[in-house]
C-alpha cells in the first residue's frame, strides 16, 4: 500500500425533487464528487435515505483505488458493525484483481471513523414488484423470462448521463418492459487516471450498480432487486499468495449473501435482493437462451460495446475479444452453426484458428482464465464435447482440436449435472422455479 493519507468519506446529499444524490470524498488534499440522478422520484422517504447511504458506502471504492491508502475513514457516515465488516470485505475482495495487478497488499486496510446507523426503515414500504439490472446479454435476458409470470416487472438500466448503450436499448425493446433509469456521473478526475497519476484497475462495479438499483426499485415503489449472477461467478479467476482472486467477486454468492444481510439491516426485510440464476451454471443458461429466438438478433455481450467512448462502440459484436469467444462457445452446443455465423456477421469465432490461444484459456488447457466475466473450465469444457458432437460442427476444425486436447474429456453424466441446479441460492419460492421446489 501507498503512504498516502487516509481516504476519507465526505458526505452525502439528497435532492429528492431533483431524484439527485451526490456522493463526495477526499484523499489528501484532492476532492472527489460523484452524482447518480433517478428517473422515478415519487416514493422518496425514509427506505430511500438509507439506500443512498449504501450507495455512498459502496461507490467509494471507485475513489479509494486511486492511492490505496493504508486507511480509510467513514467521517460522520452511519455505519453498523456488519456494514463495517461487509464494506471490508468488498473492498479487499472486490479489488482483488486490482491488487493483484498493481502488486499491493490490501490486508492490512483499516476501516475507521463512523457512527451509529438510524433505525432500520420500515414504514410506507413498497408495492409488489420487481425491478431487473438489464445489461442485453444472455444472463439478463434469459432472467426477464424467467420473471416476467410474477406481476409488475421492469428492467433497470444504469448509464452514464445522455448516454444510452445500443447493446443494451435493442434487447430491452423487445422485452416489452418498463425500464426503470439511473445516470452516474463520475468524477471527471477518474478519465484523467495516467495523467493525474492515479492507480488504476478493476472495480466492484456490480456491487455499485446493485445498491444503485436497490434505491431506484424502492423509488419506484418494488420491492425486490432481481439480479442474474449464475453459480460460476463465483469461482475464482486465479488463487494468489493464497488468496483468491475473482474478477466477479461482486457477481458472486459471498457478496451477494453480504449485500442481502447488509439491505435487511437498513429495510427492515422490506426489500428481498437475490440472483435468479444463482442455482445455475452458464450452460444452463445458454440452454434456455437457445430457445428465446425472439432476442437472438439483438442481444450482445461484446465488451467492445460498453466503451465508455461512444465512438469506439462497433454495431456488432467484434468476434475477437475473451467475452465473444465464450458466448460463441457456450452457444455452440443449443444453436446451429449457420445461426451464430449470422450472430457474429460472418466471422464467428469458432471458425477463426487465430483465437485457439483464446479459447484453450477458456478450457483450461492453455494460458491462464481471463479476468472477465466468462464461465468455469468445466462449463466451458461440456459445451466444446457437446458443440463437437452436432453434426453441422462437423467439419469444424478449431473446435475438434480444442477437444483433443482436453486432458480428460466430461462424460454424459457430468454434462448432464451442469444442466441441472448445482448451487446452493436464496431465491424466494414465489419466484424459485419448479426444479427448485421438488
Amino acid at each position: 500500500m501507498s503512504q498516502e493519507p487516509a481516504f476519507r468519506y465526505e458526505g452525502f446529499h439528497a435532492d429528492p425533487e431533483r431524484g439527485l444524490l451526490l456522493c463526495e470524498y477526499s484523499l489528501g488534499p484532492r476532492k472527489f464528487a460523484e452524482k447518480i440522478t433517478f428517473d422515478r422520484t415519487g416514493r422518496w422517504g425514509p427506505a430511500a435515505d438509507q439506500a443512498a447511504r449504501l450507495i455512498f458506502l459502496l461507490a467509494g471504492v471507485s475513489y479509494y483505488k486511486t492511492g490505496a491508502p493504508r486507511v480509510i475513514d467513514l467521517g460522520e457516515t452511519p455505519a453498523s458493525d456488519a456494514e463495517r465488516e461487509f464494506l471490508r470485505s468488498f473492498y479487499l475482495d472486490g479489488l482483488g484483481e486490482f491488487g493483484y495487478r498493481n502488486h499491493l497488499d490490501l490486508s492490512g486496510l483499516r476501516i475507521e471513523g463512523g457512527k451509529p446507523p438510524q433505525p432500520a426503515s420500515t414504514g410506507g414500504g413498497p408495492s409488489r414488484g420487481v425491478l431487473i439490472p438489464f445489461g442485453g446479454g444472455i444472463d439478463s435476458i434469459v432472467t426477464v423470462e424467467m420473471m416476467r409470470p410474477h406481476a409488475n416487472a421492469a428492467l433497470f438500466v444504469m448509464s452514464q448521463p445522455g448516454d444510452r448503450f445500443a447493446a443494451i436499448e435493442r434487447p430491452a425493446a423487445v422485452t416489452g418492459l418498463d425500464i426503470v433509469r439511473a445516470e452516474r456521473e463520475i468524477d471527471p478526475q477518474l478519465l484523467r487516471s495516467a495523467e493525474l497519476g492515479f492507480l488504476n484497475g478493476h472495480v466492484p462495479i456490480t456491487g455499485i450498480l446493485s445498491a444503485i438499483a436497490v434505491m431506484a426499485a424502492l423509488l419506484d415503489g418494488r420491492n425486490a432487486v432481481v439480479m442474474s449472477n449464475e453459480w460460476s461467478a463465483s469461482a475464482a479467476t486465479l488463487e494468489a499468495d493464497g488468496r483468491a482472486i475473482n474478477h466477479q467477486y461482486s457477481k458472486s454468492a459471498a457478496f451477494e449473501s453480504g449485500f442481502r444481510q447488509v439491505c435487511a439491516g437498513a429495510f427492515g426485510g422490506q426489500l428481498a435482493y437475490f440472483s435468479a440464476l444463482r442455482p445455475f451454471t452458464e450452460l444452463w443458461v445458454a440452454r434456455k437462451f437457445a430457445a428465446l429466438t425472439q432476442y437472438h438478433s439483438t442481444f450482445r455481450s461484446c465488451n467492445r460495446a460498453f466503451s465508455t467512448n461512444p465512438a469506439l462502440r462497433p454495431g456488432h459484436w467484434c468476434g475477437r475479444c475473451d467475452k465473444c469467444c465464450f458466448i460463441d462457445l457456450i452457444l455452440a452446443p443449443f444453436l446451429p452453426a449457420a445461426e451464430l455465423r449470422t450472430i457474429f456477421a460472418g466471422a464467428e469465432p469458432l471458425a477463426d484458428p487465430e483465437l485457439a490461444g483464446t479459447f484453450r484459456a477458456l478450457l483450461g488447457t492453455g494460458a491462464a482464465k481471463p479476468f472477465e466475466c466468462v464461465g468455469e473450465v468445466s462449463e466451458c469444457r461440456a459445451a466444446a464435447v457437446l458443440a463437437a458432437g452436432r453434426p453441422d460442427r462437423a467439419g469444424a476444425q478449431l473446435l475438434h482440436a480444442l477437444v483433443a486436447e482436453l486432458p480428460g474429456q466430461p462424460g454424459p453424466d457430468a454434462i448432464a449435472g451442469l444442466l441441472r441446479p448445482v448451487g446452493e441460492h436464496a431465491i424466494p419460492d414465489a419466484y424459485a422455479t419448479a426444479d427448485l421446489l421438488v
